[in-house]
């Protein structure tokens, strides 16, 4: 589907029934981080209050109109997205401007920016790129504004140098970033430092008492909050390891089909209701407000003369404003069905509703794909939005390990669920199913009758980009950096052309590949299917030391390498073309010359690559194709790609004539 390029300065009209629009605005270089905001302004191009700041410390308006859902990692850098509920933006609102900003570097370090403006079910509706930052520490990606009651996009690309605390001032934010007061005293001081900046403490007769007095309020703090961790409550006085203890989530007569799907809704729902965190992440996701959640099993609606009933009504209050959503939800080999979807959407657009989420184990290609394709005249009004248990999963071990439950009982409970989907009764496997095709396609290749125009390797094709995107979200949810899954540029809009491609080299060369690029290692993971030797082959490049001779730049390697297994490949390669030489890592310690006897020229990169046997089966077991990636992947990260570091040189060191001299002359 073709979209409206906005060039600088250029406005777009929105349909007059697109009533929620998300703004996503992306950057090349993922590894600096951006914080991004949006401004509700008036007439005059001012906010009315501080409250219509919404950034990473307030990610919400007063209202509820204005929503910043995050950031996260794409295949072409990173992205934050900012939801605005149009329909809902206060009348005195003229504008939604919608920045970032930079705490070091500036934004010509950031490659390309984009906005993008998509609809409920997804659909990009306007773009802006643009390469023209250079020292601006801040920048305006552009507008969401109304005019004659018709809402308008407008591309911007203003930049600021002085952050995110002067964008912020500009406009009429009152920031405040004095160090907070220390709560740690006791008594009457206690009182003193958490009561309201606008009122007084007075004490009489022993007695405190907090009296309003007109002060002006400290404004906003744009200093990041330190995010706490805390643990799930540990079990010591088990005898030995057989002692299980008791299951908060019990799998204990779990069947399969509707009871699996029941008491995993169950599950989830409880559990959000119990850690506010976990359900903030979970509902951010697909869309809503952060605040007070609720969550209803199996509630009854009328469609007709007929009933539909949802798995879940999730519901979430923040202020006047009421967001609901409709869960569906399969477990298992479960398929969500277009039928139901679209029965979903009917009822909750006659219940004006927010939006209906698909919950199954499908792992959409790429973020905001959906697995199921329905009727889009029933989007105008009603979102729909697909999770995976994958990115559940994902949410509770990102809350777990890196921090934001303050409770250990919060924790407990957050483990347990995991726990419980942990379990293959559960049905809330992460990655299932290489899809009804997988046999026919995996013979094929092998037999090399399989064409790339084929249908149903193309189908196949989109399952292993699938699985390539769950890789990618374990890793973030165990490593707590944003890992992402590599794909070119120019697939990253078209699905179609992307399955085409991936499909094409599969009956051409009979693999698979997939790029990881995990932050702070010192090269890309890469995942090779090979479906004609039934192997899966883990590699990464790293380059070698600038400097010493090419048996030091061995020797640097192998002290890195201590401990990894003796079958994995090193190759060097050498600075003259055609150049390599390759041995086994056993082989190099026991004689590093193998890799430079004989060889002219400088090592300039090494390339470890470690083989594993490639299960056949199509999904259920430990011998699945999926089980041998997914095993693959995290024992060559662990062994090999987490052990290097790039080379840094040695600092320079300073000759004696340009030593000071630090003599004691005091006593002359």
């Amino acid at each position: 589907m073709e979209f409206p390029m906005l060039s600088k300065g250029q406005n777009l009209s929105l349909a007059a029934d697109v009533e929620q629009v998300d703004v996503v605005l992306g950057w090349t270089e993922s590894e600096i981080e951006v914080d991004v905001s949006a401004l509700l302004l008036n007439v005059d191009g001012q906010v009315r209050s501080d409250a219509d700041f919404v950034f990473y410390n307030q990610p919400e308006s007063s209202d509820g109109s204005v929503r910043f859902l995050g950031t996260s990692a794409t295949e072409d850098g990173a992205q934050a997205r900012v939801a605005i509920a149009l329909s809902a933006v206060p009348e005195d609102v003229n504008v939604v401007a919608l920045a970032g900003s930079v705490a070091t570097g500036n934004f010509g370090d950031l490659g390309k920016l984009a906005l993008r403006v998509v609809d409920g079910s997804g659909h990009t509706l306007a773009e802006y790129v643009t390469a023209d930052a250079t020292t601006e520490s801040a920048f305006v990606f552009g507008e969401v504004y109304r005019r004659n009651d018709q809402w308008k996009v407008r591309a911007v690309g203003q930049g600021w140098a002085s952050g995110l605390v002067g964008l912020a001032t500009d406009f009429g934010v009152d920031i405040d970033d004095e160090p907070e007061p220390d709560v740690a005293s006791s008594g009457v001081e206690e009182a003193a430092a958490v009561a309201p900046p606008a009122d007084t403490l007075v004490v009489e007769q022993g007695r405190a008492t907090v009296t309003p007095e007109k002060t002006k309020t400290r404004g906003v703090r744009t200093a990041k909050r330190t995010v706490k961790k805390s643990k799930p409550i540990e079990f010591t006085l088990a005898e030995n390891d057989a002692w299980q203890p008791a299951r908060l989530f019990s799998v204990a007569g779990v069947g399969a089909g509707e009871e699996q799907e029941r008491r995993a809704t169950s599950a989830l729902v409880a559990t959000m209701q119990a850690v506010r965190p976990f359900a903030r992440a979970v509902c951010a996701r697909v869309g809503a407000p952060a605040g007070a959640f609720e969550g209803y099993v199996e509630v009854q609606y009328e469609r007709g003369e007929s009933k539909v009933i949802p798995d879940a009504v999730l519901r979430v209050s923040r202020g006047s404003r009421l967001w609901t959503g409709l869960l569906e939800v399969k477990t298992g080999n479960g398929k969500l069905k277009k039928e139901q979807l679209e029965n979903y959407l009917d009822v909750a657009r006659k219940k004006k509703y927010d939006v209906v989420v698909s919950l199954s184990n499908d792992v959409p290609a790429s973020a905001g794909e959906l697995p199921v394709e329905v009727d889009r005249r029933k989007l105008a009004k009603v979102s729909l939005r697909h999770l995976s248990w994958a990115e559940v999963a994902h949410e509770a071990r990102m809350l777990l390990s890196h921090g934001g439950i303050d409770s250990n009982l919060e924790a407990w409970i957050l483990a347990e669920f995991l726990r419980y989907l942990d379990h293959p009764r559960s049905g809330a496997v992460e990655f299932v199913d290489m899809g009804r095709h997988w046999v026919t396609v995996r013979d094929a290749v092998i037999a090399g009758t399989l064409r790339g125009g084929d249908q149903k390797a193309a189908a196949v094709a989109e399952t292993w980009v699938s699985l390539s995107r769950h890789l990618a979200l374990r890793l973030t949810a165990e490593l707590g950096v944003n890992v992402k899954h590599i794909l070119p540029r120019k697939f990253n809009a078209d699905p179609g052309a992307r399955n085409t491609a991936v499909a094409a080299r599969l009956a051409t060369d009979g693999i698979f590949e997939a790029v990881l690029r995990i932050p702070e290692t010192a090269g890309d993971l890469t995942v090779i299917a090979d479906m004609r030797t039934s192997r899966i082959r883990c590699r990464t490049t790293v380059d070698a030391p600038n400097e010493g001779t090419a048996g030091r730049r061995v020797s640097w390697l192998l002290k890195q390498l201590d401990g990894a297994p003796g079958d994995v490949q090193l190759e060097a390669v050498f600075s003259e073309r055609g150049n390599e030489a390759c041995d086994h890592l056993d082989a190099v310690r026991a004689d590093p010359k193998v890799l430079t006897a004989g060889r002219s020229g400088d090592i300039v990169s090494f390339c470890l690559e470690q083989s594993f046997a490639m299960g056949s089966r199509r999904s259920g077991t430990a011998t699945s194709f999926i089980s041998s990636v997914t095993s693959s992947t995290d024992a060559f990260y662990g062994t090999v790609v987490q052990k290097l570091r790039e080379f840094v040189p040695a600092a320079p060191k300073q000759t004696e004539q340009q030593r000071p001299d630090t003599t004691d002359v005091s006593a002359e």
